[in-house]
This record gives C-alpha cells, structure tokens and sequence, in this order.
C-alpha cells in the first residue's frame, strides 16, 4: 500500500469517534442482559433505556425507536411488517430497500435525481394504504430529497412513509414529518453492526415477538448503542469545512474536464459524483486505488458488483460507466483533496 493513503470513500463507512469508542468500552462493564430481571438486568436496561431517550432527544423524534443491527435490517422490518397495501419505492433507493421491496412498484426520479412528485400522486390515486419508500440522502449522488413535500403527497393519499436517513444522520436534520426512518451508525462515527428505526406509533408495524417491545428479536447489543448515542452526540461541527472542501474538489475538477452529477440539485455537503469522461469507473478505481486514494463507484453495497448504477440508469444519465463517488469525512484534509486533484489529472491524461 503506498504511503500516506487518504481515504474518500466516508459514505460507505467512516471511522469510529473517539467518543463512541469510550461509550463502548463503558457499554462493555454492563454485560448482563438487558431483558433479565435481576439487578444486573436491570442495570443494563437503565442503560439501555436512557440511550434510547437521548437518542429521541438529540433527533427530535417523538414517537418510538426500535434498535437494529443497522439500516439493512432497519429496512426490512419497516417494509416487510408495515401494516399497509402497495409498497412504491423510488427507483434510486439503496440495494438494502430494494432486496426487501421486491417488486414493488417503482417511482420515478428525474434527471435531477429528485422523485417526481406529480408521477407519484398518479400512482398513489385510488391505491389504499399504501407504503412509499424513500431516502432523505442518495448514497450514490449525494442529492436530498424534499421529504417534506413527499410526506404531503403521501398523508393526502393515507399513506405511510419511511424515509431511509441513513447518509443523512448525523448531518442533516431527520425527516419528523416521516412515519418512519432508518439510521445506521457507521455512516455517522458509530459502530458497524447497529442502527435503528423511528416509529411515529406501534401500531404501524406488526409485531414480531422477541425484544424490543416485541418488534424485533435479539438481544441487544448495548455497547453499540451507547457508542452510536454518543456518536451523534459529537455533532457535526465538521460540516461546514466539509463543503467548502468539497466546493474546492468540485471547481478543480470543472476545470478539468469533470461532470458533476445532479449539480443543480440541492446535495449535501460530503457526497458527490463526478464523470471522468472517456474513463470507466472500474479503471479509474484501480488507478486511484494504485495511487493510495480510496473512493467508489456507487453504493458499497453494489459497487464491487461491476454493473451499471440503478441510481444513474433511472436518472437517465448518459454515461452511468464513467462515473465515481467521493465522499468526504471530519479528517478529510485540503492536502488530501489536493493530492485527488493531482491524480485525477495523471489519470485523465
């Protein structure tokens, strides 16, 4: 591996915070049970419990949250036990939301990458209680969508939305206005391995057995969700340096024959994509790899798959094939987008 490697692929996964670290290390000291009913069980759920309430806090969220193993499963259990009829899903939502969709019907998006709200109320006519899926944050292309305006498409219909916050977490404002959400902690500084969803009422989703108030099974993992507590109660201070970093790494690319995609639409500040016309994304992977520099070719999930971006493909981009993503972190440095820069010309040629 070459010397000082920068990495620039944070929306697949970010390094753990200090914070989360030591909120763990505390999480370990409480090993019981939360679900037993002896001192040491109930210590665990104190915990557990007061985690749980500074996690609403810090979010806004009144209604319930449900603690996963992450967005994965997060998006299954919002999907598969919704008390509802058709599920829509928008064409660009992460593989996770799809694979549990199946074939729901998809909403489209335009080439802006936002969901076409006037299609949606058309599909949504006359169907009852239906279920419509969409993410806050693209994983892919860093656009956000309008929840707010999709929330009031969906309400007049008398439908349910679950909005997938996992690239918004912790960055963004969460979608209140949303029946559900999904967060997944490794996208914002906490452990791999947990994450939730926000439930505005029980009585949305069918009920399972197990833990969690009977919605989920599985003992929960304590030490993780003190660590993804503690991780957004770091802040997001960063983010402004973040853009401006990533307004620098967008001009120098725009003077270097790069296109950037959905420019116009409203992105948040750590995800982009950008086209390096002429080059496959596979190759300029291996050549940014070779020279040190971690970024992706979409979704972690999908990428290493080496077909053609379901995000791209449904915006109707041109050149799906030519395309990364970079994705900028708290410990992403103008040294570290200067050195990107510099290859990406070597590559260009």
């Amino acid at each position: 591996m070459p010397a000082n490697p920068i990495y620039l692929d944070h929306a697949a996964t970010t390094p753990l915070l200090p914070e989360a670290l030591a909120a763990m290390q505390d999480g370990w000291q409480l090993w019981a049970n939360p679900s037993s009913p002896h001192a040491a069980g109930r210590a665990a759920r104190a915990a557990l419990e007061g985690a749980r309430a500074r996690l609403k806090a810090l979010l806004g969220w009144q209604g319930e949250v449900i603690f996963t193993s992450g967005a994965s499963e997060a998006l299954a259990l919002g999907i598969v036990r919704a008390k509802r009829g058709q599920v829509l899903v928008s064409a660009v939502e992460h593989d996770a939301a799809l694979r549990a969709a199946g074939a729901a019907q998809r909403l489209e998006v335009g080439p802006d990458g936002l969901v076409i709200l006037n299609s949606t109320k058309m599909h949504l006519d006359g169907t009852k209680q239906p279920l419509i899926v969409v993410q806050q944050v693209n994983s892919e292309t860093g656009v956000v969508q309008n929840i707010a305006a999709i929330s009031e498409v969906v309400r007049a219909a008398g439908g349910v939305l679950l909005c997938d916050a996992a690239q918004a977490a912790g960055k963004l404002d969460i979608p209140v206005e949303a029946d559900m959400v999904v967060l997944s902690a490794h996208k914002f500084g906490g452990p791999v391995g947990v994450g939730a969803l926000l439930v505005r009422d029980w009585a949305l989703l069918e009920p399972t057995g197990g833990q969690e108030r009977g919605y989920r099974g599985g003992t929960e993992s304590l030490p993780l969700v003190l660590g993804m507590v503690a991780a957004l109660e770091a802040g997001n201070a960063w983010l402004k340096p973040a853009s401006a970093l990533r307004e620098s790494l967008t001009n120098q690319l725009l003077e270097n024959g790069a296109e950037i995609v959905a420019a116009e639409s409203p992105r948040v500040p750590t995800i982009a994509a950008y086209r390096m016309p002429g080059k496959s994304s596979v190759a300029q992977l291996i050549r940014f790899d070779g020279a040190g520099i971690a970024v992706s070719a979409g979704s972690a999930c999908s990428s290493g798959s080496l077909k053609a971006s379901h995000v791209l493909t449904a915006m109707g981009y041109a050149h799906p094939g030519e395309v990364i993503r970079v994705s900028i972190g708290r410990e992403t440095t103008e040294a570290e987008i200067a050195r990107f820069v510099a290859v990406w010309k070597e590559i260009r040629g």
